[in-house]
């Protein structure tokens, strides 16, 4: 759907959709943010003379004697930055607001809390009736079910984990469950968001009917449980913690090398098990599947043992890179356990144009990130600006969008409603 008085250039496969966000840190402005690589104009609503809280999570790129948040930097690129009390009591606010909320085809929001500023979805839909609302929460909202006490908690990432029992499945048997790194379930929170954003989006084009989704943070990180549920309903099971290596079959984890690096090593079935003892020059026919890696049971035999002690010692005795370019050459998984610097040097990243460079709004510099995902043939995504600075798009979007003269946009910041970033000619 092409929309008039646009503001961001035309590009990818979501021009033409505006996204409307409310709210802070990762889940749901990332969500967002995915969506703006691929062409939609997402206009985020921060706090006035404050920002979005990830603006002051460290370490911080200087330059000239201004910084940003590095996490902001990378997350933030391809927004519209609006700073707004959202407060409809206010009544300029509230025009404001549903100004933007009918020329919006999503709105995103993670607030949890967004009654007491006057905000529901009942509103929303009277103000645009092909509206796809867009709610991130730690645990649901009560319209959709649950215990609405539940319901009000607040949550991070980790809380998430928690809470949907993927944590207990992550980390060593004889140490504590495992928070995994970065913000996992904040980004795994943020597809689910970003799916049912667009699937409710393509409904309205379909039916010209708006709808709400709801999206928990606990429920997308149950979504990736794999059998875990169904493991316990229906067979008895109840996963827990195996540690970094499998136990049931061999090889399947990690192994020290001669470099003091790790490599992950994966040969799962009896076809890729059969190339991987060939790779290691041994005998397929004593070291056989059935007996050394087919179950539990045989991984803890005394020949499933001496094979993976041989494996042991095979990693020592070689590099990181050695042991890669050997076993990739017999089509067995196999990858080094990579930093940052590793991947920034690594041909193949570079060669698939993983990295793009643009500058930065706050500190006017330009600055490498990582670039779009997924690739597409025909209408790729793109970075057209870094993130930006707090309300840096607030006379734009009120001008373009809203049709606000300078003199009423003079008013409203006069006013403490706004801030203004330049100085309005008055007429």
């Amino acid at each position: 759907m092409e929309k008039r008085n646009k503001i961001i250039p035309d590009f990818g496969p979501l021009r033409g959709v505006r996204v409307l966000s409310l709210g802070s840190i990762v889940a749901m402005p990332h969500a967002a943010n995915m969506m703006a690589d691929f062409g939609a104009e997402v206009i985020n609503i921060e706090r006035p003379k404050v920002g979005d809280t990830y603006r002051v999570l460290a370490p911080f790129i200087e330059h000239e004697g201004k910084k940003v948040s590095t996490s902001w930097a990378q997350d933030a690129r391809n927004r519209l930055s609006m700073t707004l009390d959202a407060n409809l009591n206010i009544p300029e606010v509230r025009e404001i607001f549903l100004g933007l909320i009918k020329e919006a085809d999503i709105f995103m929001e993670n607030m949890v809390w967004l009654d007491k500023f006057g905000i529901n979805d009942q509103l929303l839909l009277e103000t645009n009736p092909k509206l796809v609302i867009v709610h991130v929460s730690g645990y649901g909202r009560p319209e959709f079910g649950g215990d609405p006490k539940v319901c009000d908690r607040a949550s991070y990432d980790m809380i998430g984990q928690a809470y949907s029992s993927f944590m207990n499945l992550n980390g060593d048997t004889d140490r504590l469950p495992m928070v995994t790194k970065p913000w996992t379930n904040d980004y795994v929170s943020a597809l689910t968001a970003a799916f049912g954003a667009l699937s409710a989006y393509i409904s309205v084009q379909e039916t010209g009917k708006g709808q709400v989704v709801d999206v928990a943070q606990f429920e997308a990180m149950a979504r990736i449980l794999s059998d875990t549920i169904v493991s316990y309903t229906e067979a008895g099971v109840l996963k827990q913690r195996s540690g970094t290596n499998a136990t049931a079959f061999q090889p399947y984890g990690l192994f020290q090398s001669k470099d003091d690096r790790y490599v992950a090593i994966g040969a799962f079935g009896p076809g890729v098990y059969k190339r991987f003892v060939q790779a290691l020059g041994l005998d397929v026919e004593y070291y056989n599947f059935k007996d050394c890696a087919s179950s539990t049971n045989a991984v803890s035999s005394e020949k499933g043992q001496d094979l993976a002690n041989k494996t042991i010692q095979w990693c020592l005795d070689r590099t990181s890179d050695e042991i890669v370019e050997h076993l990739n050459q017999f089509k067995v998984g196999c990858a080094r356990v990579n930093t940052a610097e590793d991947v920034v040097e690594d041909p193949h990243w570079i060669d698939r144009e993983n990295f793009v460079e643009y500058e930065d709004q706050t500190i006017n510099k330009s600055i490498k990130a990582f670039g779009i995902v997924p690739k597409m043939s025909e209408t790729p995504g793109q970075v057209w600006r870094g993130a930006p600075k707090v309300g840096q798009d607030n006379e734009a979007i009120l001008s373009k969008l809203l049709g606000f003269s300078d003199e009423k946009i003079r008013e409203l910041a006069d006013k403490g409603i706004i801030e203004v970033q330049r100085e309005l000619e008055l007429v």
